[in-house]
């Protein structure tokens, strides 16, 4: 069964214990981390990281979105991040990188924007725990998913068996179901779940049951 990893980034940052507390059946949190200059948005540092795991119990991931990640990873890691996942974009090292994250106790992931290939990490797949496969491109919430990017999560799936797939940008309860077909183990899921005056842990289930619903032949 798929799971789901609600991003923080477009919840109510004024009231965050609350936000996460009542995504009831959120699988672990997402956590958007930029710089401004890898992408164009700044978002939060490490301080965050580590609120959101002295306030619930599910495991957090840090997707950093960020020029020179060696730099921040022991950061992240000692803010309570569980994994961390780096752009393959982002370094001429992978490697190394990914060697780095490792030894600090955390589990290694890569994200690849859209317009790279499933060739940047070939030759890493076995130092790798997770593949992101972003959808949208980055730096942005409310994007729509880029479907054509569903056949690299088929790729992806028949290159890595044995590598988590998680899939990131524009999913929610209209498409979840044809993006887990693709092959993903996990969606990354912001603004369908943190709305104004919604309740998240009811848009969780929505989701949820999305994801597994029978459709019907024409």
């Amino acid at each position: 069964m798929a799971l789901i990893a609600p991003s923080i980034l477009t919840a109510d940052f004024l009231h965050l214990g609350d936000e996460l507390r009542r995504a009831r059946g959120a699988d672990l949190w997402h956590l958007d981390v930029m710089d401004g200059h890898f992408v164009p948005n700044l978002s939060f540092g490490p301080a965050v990281c580590a609120a959101v795991a002295r306030a619930s119990d599910v495991p957090a991931e840090c997707h950093l979105m960020v020029e020179r990640p060696e730099d921040l990873l022991a950061e992240y890691a000692r803010a309570g991040a569980r994994r961390l996942i780096v752009h393959a974009e982002s370094t001429r090292h992978l490697h190394r990188l990914l060697s780095a994250v490792r030894a600090l106790g955390c589990e290694a992931g890569v994200a690849l924007n859209p317009a790279t290939p499933l060739a940047a990490v070939e030759e890493v797949a076995g130092d790798i725990d997770l593949l992101l496969v972003m959808t949208v491109d980055p730096g942005f919430g409310g994007q729509k998913l880029l479907r054509g990017q569903l056949d690299k999560v088929r790729r992806a799936r028949e290159l890595m068996p044995k590598v988590q797939i998680e899939v990131d940008g524009g999913i929610g309860p209209e498409n979840a179901r044809d993006v887990v077909a693709a092959g993903a183990d996990i969606l990354v899921i912001g603004s369908a779940v943190f709305a104004p005056g919604e309740d998240p842990g009811a848009r969780l289930a929505h989701i949820r049951d999305a994801m597994h619903e029978t459709r019907e032949t024409p």
